[in-house]
This record gives C-alpha cells, sequence and structure tokens, in this order.
C-alpha cells in the first residue's frame, strides 16, 4: 500500500518545532527563455495529495496570474525550492514541477504539466476541481492579504505614481457589504491563481544534529529511494 515519503514527515516535525512558527516561506526559481534565473519567496498554504496516492505529495501555494513567473512556467514546468527553518537547522532543496491555475475569468491559461508529472496527471485524471481548490486557498487568506491581489498594475511592473498607492484597496473581506467591496472581491479572485508544486527530489540537510545529516529522496515509479550524502 502507498505510504506518505518520509521527507512529508520531516517538514511537519520541523515545523511543528517550537522555534519554527512562522517558518512558511519557502524561495522559489524558475528560468525564462534566456533561461535566465528568477527567484522569489512564496507561502507554503498546506500538501495536497490525489485520492488513494499519499506517496504523491504536493505542495500548495499561490500567486498573481499577472507575474513573470507565469509565462516563465509556460516554457519551463521545472523549478526549485529552498526552504530553510532556522529553529531546527533543517533545509530542504525540493525540485520537481510547478502547474498554475488561474481563475477561469482571467485570460491566462493554466500553465502545461507535464507527462512526468504523475502527481498532476493522477488528479486531472481523478477530475480534480482546481477551481474549488483556489477558491479554498483564497478564502483562507486575511481581508488585508486578499486586497494585494486588486493592485491594478502586473507585480514588478513600473509605479509612475506611487502616491495612487493611497487608493488602493487596503482589505477584502470575505462577505462585501458594498459595491465597492462586490468589485475588489471580483477583481481580486480573476488576478488569484492556485500554484502546485510536484516534487521528484528532495535534498535534506538536518545542521540541528550531531553530526550533520543530509539525505537525498528521490522518486522511483510509486516509491522512493533514500541515499545518504556528505552533509
Amino acid at each position: 500500500m502507498a505510504a506518505a515519503p518520509r521527507w512529508v514527515e520531516a517538514i511537519n516535525k520541523a515545523l511543528s518545532h517550537p522555534d519554527n512558527k512562522g517558518k512558511i516561506i519557502y524561495q522559489v526559481a524558475t528560468v525564462d527563455v534566456q533561461n535566465a534565473p528568477h527567484v522569489r519567496s512564496q507561502v507554503h498554504r498546506a500538501f495536497l495529495a490525489p485520492k488513494g496516492r499519499p506517496d504523491l505529495p504536493l505542495l500548495v501555494t499561490s500567486t498573481d496570474v499577472r507575474t513573470p513567473k507565469v509565462t516563465q512556467l509556460h516554457a519551463n514546468q521545472r523549478v526549485e525550492l529552498a526552504w530553510w527553518m532556522e529553529g531546527s537547522q533543517d533545509q530542504f532543496r525540493i525540485s520537481g514541477f510547478a502547474y498554475i491555475f488561474p481563475s477561469p475569468l482571467a485570460t491566462a491559461h493554466p500553465t502545461p504539466i507535464s507527462p512526468e508529472a504523475l502527481a498532476l496527471k493522477t488528479l486531472e485524471s481523478q477530475g480534480f476541481d482546481w477551481d474549488a481548490k483556489r477558491l479554498e486557498v483564497f478564502n483562507s487568506m486575511s481581508p488585508g492579504m486578499r486586497a494585494s491581489w486588486t493592485v491594478p498594475y502586473p507585480p514588478g511592473s513600473p509605479l509612475e505614481n506611487p502616491n495612487e498607492q493611497k487608493d488602493w484597496p487596503r482589505e477584502v473581506p470575505t462577505e462585501p457589504q458594498s459595491d465597492e467591496d462586490r468589485k475588489n472581491l471580483e477583481v481580486a479572485q480573476r488576478n488569484f491563481a492556485l500554484m502546485l508544486f510536484e516534487p521528484l527530489e528532495i535534498d535534506w540537510v538536518q545542521l540541528g544534529v550531531q553530526p550533520n545529516r543530509r539525505t537525498f529522496f528521490k522518486r522511483d515509479g510509486e516509491q522512493w529511494d533514500e541515499q545518504l550524502l556528505v552533509p
């Protein structure tokens, strides 16, 4: 019977460490069509796996559909994450595929799913409701965080007049109380995209133990191979 890989347990254990409270930020690297690297920080939201396949875990996060990473991932779905948890001195480097599912109302399209992305392909074959998950993640955020998706310009684009930021929405409530609230909610939901990471390889370094340990995990069909490495 398929089981969740040991590296998932390792991440959850590290996250539960008292000194790792709030350590849910990882760095995500992509490459553009010129093979130039781009890295940014993103918030880990949850783990997700296809029904009956705990051996195929994915990491859940989100993005603005107007960001350059969406174009980059249309060209190349391979990514690498670096996740450092200072409290327990654990580092996880996670290499695999990314998938972005935008709002059906957005002009952007979902990024391609590689034939090698077994977890994503399995979700797809199971009829997974991508948009329901997207809205679930969106609704779990604070009103202030949801407001960040109402900004009228794409992230990273030139800001000609900094003063206009004062007029941008500060909150998008769960239950709109006015026409303005409803408009802002519509805009935020349209710009909000679900982002999933499917790991293929994990490099786990434990600097909080002596001697230090380093373990490499690689997916091989329905199992995960493990190899100890020099730290």
